[in-house]
């Protein structure tokens, strides 16, 4: 069966190269999901011609608005134009059910007297443990970035298939084991030759090559340095509208 990778967003937080922001929707033959759903989402998925009612779940590793701040608008307009009707489930860190209404408010002051007519399920997920969502199973495991983001690596089972993405994150003990075996493994990368704290950089990802093994590598979330260096790098190197299928 034939799994559908599509990095609709693969930039950093302040749209370095003209990037949008982290969206990676995944289309398998029984669910479509996202794995995370930045600020600028919807602009990507529009651009794409994706409708976003297709997605029948959004997975979060952190609680950052260029990996979060995207569900807010994706609620509003299910509600008043792209009417939904079908289930949506959102599953985060811990404190993703408490932190999503908030930041719905204050970007949309007013909406929290709006009801969907759809039901909406969202879930708290806690780290080194498999949860079952919609079909998929996913384990999130602890990272290093900041510390109010919850912030998560994240390994997803779906279709006989296995995707796994650091988030954003320092080199952790656990990177491993979130691309062992794995049919992609996503990962972050931020600088080339700078080093910057709570984040992977190129730097990381040669020291601890022998240690990640996964079937493909593709880098992502890169600054500008990054991206200026990018044609001269081994790896694959995620752009806006790439598609992968596995």
């Amino acid at each position: 069966m034939t799994v559908k990778v599509t990095f609709a967003g693969s930039g950093d937080a302040f749209g370095s190269g003209g990037r949008l922001n982290t969206c990676i929707l995944v289309e398998a033959p029984d669910v479509c999901f996202a794995i995370d759903f930045g600020a600028s989402s919807l602009i990507a998925l529009n651009a794409l011609d994706i409708p976003h009612n297709k997605i029948d779940a959004i997975l979060l590793t952190h609680l950052h608005g260029d990996h979060c701040g995207g569900v807010s608008s994706l609620m509003m307009d299910a509600m008043l134009s792209a009417k939904r009707e079908t289930p949506l489930t959102i599953a985060g860190p811990v404190e993703t059910r408490a932190h999503l209404p908030k930041v719905q408010e204050a970007l949309f002051p007013g909406s929290h007297v709006m009801e969907p007519k759809f039901s909406v399920d969202v879930i708290d997920m806690d780290v080194l443990v498999p949860h079952d969502i919609r079909g998929l199973r996913v384990t999130t495991y602890p990272a290093i970035h900041t510390k109010a983001t919850k912030p998560t690596s994240m390994r997803v089972e779906v279709a006989g298939k296995v995707i796994a993405y650091t988030g954003d994150s320092a080199w952790t003990e656990h990177i491993p084991d979130v691309a062992r075996g794995a049919d992609l493994f996503i990962s972050e990368c931020y600088f080339h030759e700078k080093r910057v704290p709570f984040h992977m950089n190129y730097s990381d990802i040669k020291e601890h090559a022998q240690e990640l093994e996964a079937k493909r590598i593709v880098l992502t979330h890169m600054g500008s340095e990054m991206l200026d260096a990018q044609d001269r790098v081994e790896e694959e190197c995620a752009y806006d509208g790439m598609v992968i299928e596995l």
